[in-house]
């Protein structure tokens, strides 16, 4: 029998890339929208079977929800997506019967990280003791940071000042995968009823040292790393920066960057029992081939 997967958050640019490779694979998909514009954008494939319902209407969500074998959320946002939204969304699977649930985890470890350090890992672990509680089979996907993020989101790789940035250590070690080789994991997740509960993987491990060389090597010009300071430091500029923001709903501030690489680079977030390998791509994206694709090299 095929399965039906329902993506939660389909029109956003992972959801869109997790729809896309559930559509490579022997399997019935359904976007869930809000309506609008990316509804409309959604149903141009044909292949998809759209679905429209806010998540403040539950009858809606239930109806929007019936039939399907699992939910996938890509929702992304702060605690109104990630706690209550995702919440209500979890409350008419389980009334629409569905069986099994992938939450919009797609991060470092933060089960291990310090409370009160990360707000969106917070968010992620307060959502995660409502999963559990829920009588649905859940599945995770912990894949460190998002190797795309090198070279655009994230300012490790200072590209026109030839450095590198750590804090604490510049041999720390770094998970990254790109958003496609998740989505790619995700969707044979989706597929996989016996999925555990936890899903660990990571495109490529480096550290800010290694970082560096790489591009040394692509570029043929040295690049250093430069020490910026400790996690210690960098926890303390990020609660300072905090306090003085003016919208502590924004998904990505500056301070939540910090909060982000004090994370990591502490190690509290390193993923620790990597594996997954029956959902891996056949290669995965290194990077190295991230960098050297942004360089043209």
């Amino acid at each position: 029998m095929t399965t039906t997967v329902l993506v939660a958050g389909a029109s956003g640019d992972l959801g869109g890339r997790i729809v896309r490779a559930l559509l490579d694979l022997d399997v019935r998909v359904r976007a869930l929208s809000r309506g609008g514009a990316a509804a409309e954008r959604l149903r141009e494939d044909g292949r998809v079977d759209v679905v429209t319902a806010g998540y403040d209407d539950q009858t809606a969500l239930v109806d929007a929800l019936r039939g399907s074998d699992v939910v996938v959320s890509a929702l992304s946002g702060t605690r109104s997506v990630i706690v209550d939204a995702q919440r209500a969304l979890l409350a008419a699977a389980v009334d629409a019967g569905v069986p099994r649930f992938v939450p919009s985890d797609y991060s470092a470890d933060y089960r291990a990280v310090t409370p009160g350090t990360n707000r969106n890992f917070e968010l992620r672990r307060e959502f995660a003791a409502v999963l559990d509680a829920a009588p649905v089979r859940a599945t995770s996907v912990l894949n460190g940071a998002f190797t795309d993020m090198l070279t655009g989101q994230a300012p490790l790789v200072q590209f026109d000042r030839r450095l590198v940035l750590a804090w604490s250590s510049a041999d720390q070690v770094l998970d990254f995968t790109t958003k496609d080789d998740v989505a790619h994991v995700v969707a044979r997740v989706a597929v996989d009823p016996d999925a555990p509960r936890i899903v660990e993987v990571a495109g490529d491990r480096v550290t800010s040292r290694s970082l560096a060389d790489t591009l040394s090597r692509l570029t043929g010009v040295r690049h250093r790393v430069l020490h910026a300071g400790t996690t210690g430091t960098l926890s303390a500029m990020a609660r300072v920066g905090r306090r003085l923001s003016r919208d502590d709903d924004e998904p990505f501030p500056a301070w939540q960057g910090m909060q982000y690489f004090v994370s990591v680079f502490s190690g509290e977030g390193q993923l620790r029992n990597l594996g997954g390998e029956r959902y891996a791509p056949p290669r995965w994206t290194t990077a190295e081939d991230v960098l050297a694709a942004h360089l043209g090299v």
